[in-house]
């Protein structure tokens, strides 16, 4: 969730840090919270942070993009490809950047006239432009969505973006094996095998708002407070017993207390929702703590079945603890999210990304003392906060 701030900050983050995606000019990962160089962006207001398979990139309040990570497919935007191991501003960017999703090797960015731009690696169309373009190191416009655009996202391999209207378009094909194999014989429908932007069916009588993505699914709220889900189920995170689901299908309400979602993240395999009143639920993979509970629902008994962690009983469960939180972000396998000023964390933490200083994975969401986070961000396997003040 993007949040805006006026202060000054300092950037703090932790967790892997293979290609310098931390910032902090060394290619050491950290399992406490750490200062990032942040020399470049001095008196610079931040609106939002976020992050990729190994890159990071912020945005500040005037529209700059700064960068830093991983940049073999050019994922930075930067017209090279060069790993950089300190946040460095994006100058190919002349219009003002308000939103931005990254994937495992690329990013798309969402400019304030409503235009989507994006860079890296094109290899399964995620894109969104010519095939005969492998991939980019310059930021290219997508052509191909005409209307302005409000909110985009980036799974692995695929792309989602909500336009003015509502329409929800997706376009790459990183979900295309997965439903392949479930559909067969049958068909594998276009906006899941499309490499330019394709209109998802089974929205047109309702007006979407944000979509969200992870590795292989994807997930829209609507302006009636709906929460739609579609793609590979293999882990139940689409609440469903079907291993594949090709069209956007509903979530009921009363999986969710019977109340209106307002916004959605995602995981690689696991969904985080909050509700109007503020209640925050999880579902989907657990077996790293994802979900935030003491015990995992998913069974231990080997049994082959397709759906496991729904035949468990593993459907949304309220986490109470977040309840109230005023921002979340999902990792592949981590999370983070502010609660009452407060920063916390749980999940996957082999690289230390959960921030407590071990490798051990954070079944329950904890607290990361002596940060006041103005806003958080998530890579696969890095978390960043921006804070309005250190005890490092």
């Amino acid at each position: 969730m993007e949040k805006s701030s006026q202060h000054e900050f300092c950037l703090h983050s932790w967790g892997a840090n293979s290609y310098g995606q931390l910032g902090q000019g060394h290619e050491e990962d950290q399992s406490r919270p750490r200062l990032s160089v942040n020399t470049a962006l001095q008196y610079k207001a931040a609106r939002a942070v976020t992050g990729g398979g190994g890159h990071t990139v912020l945005i500040t309040e005037n529209g700059e993009i700064f960068v830093c990570g991983q940049n073999h497919r050019g994922q930075l935007g930067l017209g090279h490809n060069a790993d950089i191991s300190t946040l460095q501003l994006c100058p190919s960017l002349s219009l003002k950047i308000t939103k931005v999703a990254c994937g495992w090797d690329f990013t798309l960015f969402l400019a304030e006239c409503g235009r989507v731009l994006a860079c890296g690696s094109n290899a399964f169309g995620q894109l969104g432009v010519e095939q005969t373009v492998t991939h980019s190191a310059d930021p290219l416009v997508v052509e191909s969505l005409t209307e302005p655009v409000m909110s985009v996202a980036a799974g692995l391999r695929h792309s989602l973006a909500v336009t003015d209207s509502g329409r929800v378009n997706q376009w790459g094909t990183g979900l295309f094996t997965h439903a392949k194999r479930a559909l067969s014989p049958r068909p594998v429908p276009s906006h899941l095998s499309s490499t330019l932007p394709c209109l998802v069916p089974g929205l047109d009588q309702k007006s979407s708002l944000i979509v969200t993505a992870g590795s292989v699914h994807c997930a829209c709220i609507t302006g009636d407070g709906d929460l739609f889900l579609w793609g590979s189920n293999r882990h139940g995170q689409l609440t469903a017993t079907e291993p594949f689901l090709s069209s956007p299908t509903l979530v009921k309400r009363s999986l969710l207390g019977g109340e209106k979602v307002i916004h959605v993240w995602s995981g690689w395999t696991h969904i985080v929702a909050q509700t109007e009143s503020g209640r925050v639920f999880t579902w989907g993979r657990g077996d790293y703590g994802q979900q935030g509970r003491l015990q995992s629902t998913i069974p231990k008994s080997g049994r082959q079945s397709v759906v496991p962690s729904v035949i468990g009983g593993n459907l949304p469960a309220e986490v109470e603890v977040l309840c109230g939180a005023t921002q979340i972000a999902c990792g592949s396998e981590h999370n983070l999210a502010i609660v009452g000023g407060h920063l916390l964390s749980w999940g996957w933490n082999e690289h230390g990304m959960c921030g407590e200083g071990s490798q051990t994975d954070v079944l329950q969401p904890q607290l990361l003392p002596g940060l006041r986070p103005l806003l958080i961000g998530c890579g696969a396997g890095h978390s960043m906060a921006l804070c309005a003040a250190t005890t490092d």
